[in-house]
């Protein structure tokens, strides 16, 4: 069995039970290794096969490769939810036909993490927006960006920039700028759950000027319903409180 486990966003206190036990149930764990490292500090008595980025297909193959060849079932992670930009599409197209089978284990995604430090501004309808143009093109992505404000959503936005495409946060704050004020409410959350985690709301005039924006970020953009009330974002789904 190969068990596709979402780990949430870094710390043991994140992970579901559902999560943890299943990596206790595996002989081998295997991963980014960025994730690995994380995993280790909370399961250092396991197996561990570590990964650089941009590995995913050779990664998968191998997984599948060592639970076709044992009787051990095995871990692959991804932070967050392993089905929202994770590992989990992947593994099931590479192990199709195969004879092994594959559990997905949900995990806290970024964007549920992220929201929590700011507030609530999920509330309403919003949309998953990754910045990386690894595998999707900038003018697919622009697109997205654009149908979103459209649509009045709150938009999260995965892998807002990093040191491959510096820029790309930027650009994407200039689109939304054409369609949402300037004071729209906003925010970000860094390293969550993990060491160095930090959080800031701020308008999304401020945020495109953000210099901490990079790929440990998860950054947040509110709607026209969205406002800051004690600190805290809030996107009202419309309830009569004085009712």
């Amino acid at each position: 069995m190969i068990y596709v486990t979402g780990i949430g966003p870094g710390g043991a206190d994140m992970m579901t039970p559902q999560a943890l036990e299943a990596l206790k149930s595996c002989e081998i764990i295997a991963g980014y290794k960025n994730y690995v490292d994380l995993v280790k500090k909370f399961l250092p008595d396991k197996k561990f096969l570590a990964f650089p980025m941009k590995s995913e297909v050779a990664r998968c193959q191998e997984v599948l490769k060592l639970a076709s060849a044992s009787s051990h079932d095995i871990a692959l992670i991804s932070s967050g939810d392993s089905g929202v930009y994770g590992m989990a599409g992947l593994m099931l197209e590479i192990a199709s036909g195969s004879g092994v089978d594959v559990k997905i284990i949900p995990g806290i995604t970024a964007a549920n993490s992220c929201a929590a430090l700011l507030g609530a501004p999920l509330m309403n309808d919003y949309v998953n927006i990754s910045l990386s143009d690894l595998l999707t093109p900038w003018e697919v992505i622009e697109k997205r960006l654009i149908a979103a404000c459209e649509g009045d959503f709150v938009i999260c936005l995965y892998n807002p920039a990093s040191h491959n495409r510096p820029d790309n946060f930027r650009k994407a704050c200039k689109i939304l700028l054409k369609h949402k004020s300037p004071e729209t409410p906003s925010g970000f959350a860094k390293n969550i759950s993990r060491e160095g985690e930090i959080s800031q709301i701020m308008t999304l005039g401020e945020i495109q000027e953000c210099e901490l924006i990079d790929m440990s970020c998860t950054v947040i953009i509110g709607n026209s319903q969205s406002y800051i009330l004690d600190g805290k974002i809030i996107t009202s789904r419309g309830y009569d409180i004085r009712a």
